[in-house]
């Protein structure tokens, strides 16, 4: 039986508790041999500051570069299954990667970006302010951590699901490179590389360099006969470190990144109670199946190939350019990053990080995926953002320690958002421009410290309080400006009690907060100047963390409970005034509890042979979910509370071996993991059609290392999963989707010196 059928609320967090201890290995699990041999110490930033993960009091997995590298991860959604409770797809609603991350049932998986995030994800210490763009290339990354849980202390706002929390390596000062070339199935190749150089002690450069093809598609499209997915991506950096002084350290870095893709694929899923199924006859054969007839064969068209084209002298309106081509979208993004780190004695620090992170993007989207222009879009749109974070840290290796800070965040964002609507009018394509600006400024005071006594006893305090400050201005079918600003204090309290230097429990309090804004999709003067206020979780953990047998076995246990406030929701309704006949409404509608348990092992079994595992049990529910369907005129109200979470698999959990022996005068390292995902919603509605059933994701890879060079094969997901990453029901219209990337294999080879 459920978890949520036996218990609710605080009744099941405290039940959690008290069996967990139950949940623990016996010493005698594993013995360690009398020699050397055991788990190498895992070191986190998670609190803006090196540690050993089982001595941070909050919930956190990580990856070193060596695990890392094992994985032959295309990008970030290839590392998170080393996270219980933690779910991360590409939308495919546009280029560049538009994650939807979610950790503990907490996310967003939206395009616009008047949807601020819910899961943080950080590079080299910069938070990045979108979706699009997030799903961080795994190129040169030194290190991954995944932070469970509100961050509102430390991360600030946005992180109410937590952190994933990503650091590229840093210049040697040491002459030294890496380089590696890559090839696998559906045309894709790769090459990249790292190049060091410098004096050994006050000037460090670093150069980097990658090139990633896939020259086939995933899908096969029917009615053009052209392969679709098809994406080209290169990158180049500079990274100077410079040291004037043994206490001062300065590091520049920049990097250039340009996407060059076909627009992202979608299937139409329609049933026979959208307005698609009965007014056009597009109507999928069963709710497992789209329209076409596959999940990875497509029927959408563009341009001269569809069956109503658009109009040969199209209209474009002042600061329009005319609609690129679907196999011309790109993606382009630059960041210019500064870090000062200054020892201004044995016992302060100080840290500056700053950064700017700007993108620029270009996509026709066909929302529709068939042959005829029913509903596309032209979406050419330019973000930044400008961040500033002052921290002055305290420790003298005694009682007291802390942290304190101030952090500053300005960005702004453009869309010349166009609209090609075919349905509303027989024989007509409408072009409807609609122009959205969006401006934020964010500043917050932080501070986080910890007291310590008896050597066995921790107490961490802090708190956050953040000002924001948001704009928003419409210019098309409709025309406003609007502009408010909210504040929040976001606490955190914490106990640790250490009982030997093998194990200790904690009780964790922590608050998050995600940011207010105004609606980006607007179809009248209402839903452009009314804001969606912020909304905020209360979160309660009671964890153990533990080593066992020598170190040779590693084990973590949290038990969790969530109060959800002020959810914000993103409900899709028709609209008689919008011109696209919906309307994306953004309100503050519900409530909910979250609750669960998430255990993580490490095991080194044998010499060579480590095991690493995860479960994560995962009960989200609604408490109050009522929304106003109708008008402000003639409202209807609905209740939606008995709606699952969207990517919140009440089971999930994952398994890795990794083993390693010497032969002919190299190493050998075999490498497998498993990950499985219960059945769960990834659409708002819960509609059948977008539904996923249970998955089992199997990854391996072999590779041999020769002095300075390692030859690999790898495969991912080679049990040939398709569920969807993406599911979307559009106002009774049609329902869109879009499946996870089918069985992918390849081989490597790589050369690196002196580093």
């Amino acid at each position: 039986m459920r978890i949520s059928e036996q218990y609710s609320g605080l009744q099941k967090f405290v039940v959690l508790g008290l069996v967990m201890p139950f949940l623990l290995p016996d010493t005698t699990f594993a013995q360690a041999s009398s020699g050397a041999r055991e788990l190498d110490e895992i070191t986190v930033t998670a609190r803006k500051r090196e540690e050993g993960l089982q001595d941070v009091a909050l919930s956190v997995s990580a990856l070193g570069q060596q695990e890392i590298k094992v994985r032959f991860a295309t990008d970030l959604r290839d590392l998170i299954d080393i996270s219980p409770n933690t779910v991360l797809d590409d939308t495919n609603q546009g280029p560049g990667g538009v994650a939807a991350a979610y950790i503990r049932g907490i996310g967003v998986s939206e395009v616009e970006k008047n949807f601020d995030p819910a899961v943080g994800i950080v590079v080299d210490g910069i938070f990045r302010g979108t979706m699009t763009g997030s799903i961080e290339r795994a190129i040169d990354l030194e290190r991954l951590e995944i932070l469970r849980g509100p961050q509102g202390t430390l991360f600030g706002r946005n992180t109410i699901g937590g952190v994933i929390n990503m650091e590229r390596s840093k210049p040697t000062m040491t002459t030294g490179a890496k380089f590696r070339v890559g090839f696998g199935n559906y045309d894709s190749r790769v090459i990249d590389g790292i190049v060091n150089f410098g004096d050994g002690e006050t000037i460090g450069v670093k150069l980097s360099g990658a090139y990633n093809e896939q020259g086939e598609g995933f899908y096969t499209n029917t009615v053009t006969g052209r392969d679709e997915g098809r994406s080209e991506y290169t990158s180049g950096g500079i990274n100077l470190l410079w040291a004037p002084l043994e206490e001062i350290e300065l590091e520049v870095t920049y990097q250039a990144e340009r996407t060059d893709q076909d627009s992202p694929p979608l299937l139409n899923v329609g049933q026979s109670n959208q307005l698609f199924c009965t007014g056009w006859g597009y109507c999928s054969p069963d709710v497992r199946t789209p329209v076409s007839g596959g999940r990875y064969t497509t029927i959408q068209a563009y341009g001269d190939d569809v069956v109503n084209p658009f109009p040969s002298e199209p209209f474009t309106p002042p600061g329009y350019n005319e609609p690129q081509g679907p196999h011309d979208t790109t993606f382009d993004a630059d960041t210019i990053q500064l870090e000062v780190h200054w020892e201004l004695n044995e016992d302060y620090h100080f840290d500056y990080v700053g950064g700017q992170w700007e993108t620029e993007e270009t996509s026709v989207n066909d929302w529709d995926g068939v042959p005829e222009i029913l509903f596309h879009t032209d979406r050419p749109a330019e973000y930044s953002q400008l961040t500033h974070e002052f921290r002055l840290t305290y420790d003298a290796a005694e009682a007291l320690a802390y942290t304190v800070g101030m952090y500053f965040w300005d960005s702004d964002y453009q869309i010349r958002l166009r609209s090609y609507i075919g349905f509303a009018v027989p024989g007509l394509v409408l072009d409807l421009p609609q122009f959205t600006d969006q401006t934020n400024k964010s500043t917050a005071w932080f501070f986080e410290g910890d007291y310590r006594w008896d050597n066995d006893w921790t107490l961490n305090l802090g708190g956050r309080y953040t000002k924001d400050k948001k704009s928003s201005d419409q210019a098309g079918v409709v025309t406003e400006f609007a502009n408010t600003q909210w504040s929040e204090f976001t606490p955190k309290v914490a106990l640790k009690k250490a009982f030997d230097n093998d194990s200790m429990v904690y009780l964790l309090y922590s608050k998050g907060y995600r940011a207010g804004g105004f609606n980006g999709r607007v179809d009248s003067p209402e839903t452009a100047t009314t804001p969606y206020d912020p909304e905020t979780v209360d979160n309660i953990e009671l964890g153990y963390r533990s080593e066992w047998a020598d170190r040779t076995v590693v084990f973590n246990a949290t038990a969790f409970y969530m109060d959800y406030q002020d959810k914000q929701e993103e409900i899709q309704q028709p609209s008689a005034t919008s011109g696209t006949g919906q309307v994306t409404r953004v309100v503050n509608a519900a409530s909910a509890t979250i609750s669960g348990l998430e255990i993580e092992f490490t095991w080194l079994a044998t010499a060579g042979l480590t095991l690493r595992g995860n479960l994560g049990l995962l009960d989200a529910s609604y408490d109050d979910f009522l929304v106003n369907t109708g008008t402000s005129q003639n409202p209807v109200f609905t209740d939606f509370s008995s709606l699952d979470f969207r990517r919140a698999p009440e089971t999930n959990m994952g398994l890795t071996g990794t083993y390693e022996w010497e032969i002919g005068g190299g190493r050998a390292l075999l490498h497998a993991g498993w990950r499985y995902l219960d059945a769960h919603e990834v659409d708002f509605a819960n509609k059948p059609e977008l539904h996923n059933e249970e998955q089992h994701l199997v990854d391996a890879s072999a590779n041999y290392y020769y002095n300075n060079w390692y030859f690999s094969v790898f495969g991912r997901n080679l049990t040939d999963e398709d569920g969807y990453q993406i599911g979307f029901d559009v106002a009774g219209l049609w329902s869109y989707s879009a499946p996870r990337a089918p069985t992918t294999y390849g081989l490597e080879v790589g050369y690196s010196f002196g580093n």
